[in-house]
């Protein structure tokens, strides 16, 4: 059975680098989750395993909508089942504007890259990392991904009637999808696991990859 990973908002493949086999599919190409969802659902095979983060696990939740007999099993780690803040849907076009203007490079140092990872040895190197990803892709690229978050539509009773394995992972220091959005998921959807990788903020993949190549491996096991 073919794993497919959707990276978090401003990132690639290099965000799984060391999760199990899996096919990484880019969502970047459209402007809606709707488009970015029914992308994923073109390009994959018939039937398949799940997973995405952050933003991925956004994708990942409006592909069980749009076609739930074709996902055996779903992974989400780092997200949100809910609509968009008004807070936070406030700050989109703002930082749309400065990525556009040629500042992308410093809405990601400063606004963003901050909130993504916990305390630990290797915070300078996967911060580095996370502004690779995010230069590679472009500032095109961010315009679209940030307009699709804005408006994405609320999951909860896509995950409420969802009863197929499931994995929900994060960080234990994830400050941007904190630990109450994880537990919310799990009540939606009783057969999940929940499991919480401790010493890990936003991208448990990179920060704590044994770990949670571990828990992936349990689930896909399942």
């Amino acid at each position: 059975m073919t794993l497919v990973l959707l990276p978090g908002m401003m990132c690639d493949g290099r965000l799984f680098q060391h999760m199990p086999p899996h096919q990484c599919m880019a969502i970047s190409q459209y402007d809606t989750v709707q488009e970015l969802a029914a992308d994923v659902l073109q390009n994959a095979p018939t039937s398949f395993a799940l997973g995405g983060l952050s933003m991925g696990g956004i994708v990942a939740m409006e592909v069980i909508r749009q076609a739930p007999d074709r996902v055996t099993r779903l992974c989400l780690m780092d997200t949100n089942c809910e609509e968009e803040a008004d807070t936070a849907k406030a700050m989109r076009q703002p930082q749309i504007d400065k990525a556009l203007a040629g500042r992308l490079d410093s809405v990601m140092r400063d606004e963003m890259k901050p909130n993504y990872l916990a305390d630990g040895p290797r915070h300078a190197e996967i911060l580095d990392l996370c502004m690779e990803m995010a230069l590679d892709l472009g500032p095109e690229v961010f315009a679209r991904q940030s307009a699709a978050l804005r408006d994405r539509p609320d999951q909860k009773k896509t995950l409420e009637s969802w009863d197929k394995p499931t994995l929900i992972l994060t960080g234990a220091q994830d400050r941007l999808c904190p630990l109450h959005r994880h537990e919310l998921m799990a009540e939606l959807m009783p057969q999940a696991a929940l499991t919480i990788i401790q010493d890990a903020g936003h991208l448990p993949t990179l920060e704590r990859p044994n770990e949670t190549r571990a828990a992936l491996s349990r689930w896909l096991e399942e």
